[in-house]
């Protein structure tokens, strides 16, 4: 059956935060949350897997195409960024968690 509302289909919506894939674009609590190309793609990656824990590995060569390196924090540094921008208690964020020795994760 073809779904009309497409809207739908694109926008996803978590506690106040909508993250809408075809306009590229980042809402919380209406405001628009200005990310960088490469913030709102970690963002998308967390929340289509809502629930699981993502690795720094697997985000780092889902997002950025490439082989991920130990030493590496170039996720940990994005992440602080996009929480500043949601303005996340960075003790008890509201929607990227830390899973500590594992990685990141988008609860619903």
């Amino acid at each position: 059956m073809y779904n009309t509302n497409n809207k739908e289909n694109n926008n996803i919506e978590i506690n106040g935060l909508v993250i809408d894939k075809e306009k590229h674009k980042c809402m919380l609590y209406e405001k628009e949350i200005d990310l960088t190309p490469m913030e709102f793609d970690i963002l998308l990656y967390l929340a289509n897997n809502r629930g699981k824990v993502i690795s720094s590995e697997e985000l780092f060569e889902n997002v950025w195409k490439e082989k991920y390196f130990d030493s590496n924090n170039t996720v940990m540094v994005h992440i602080r960024r996009i929480r500043e921008k949601l303005k996340e208690d960075s003790k008890n964020p509201k929607f990227i968690k830390t899973v500590w020795g594992v990685g990141y994760k988008i609860e619903n």
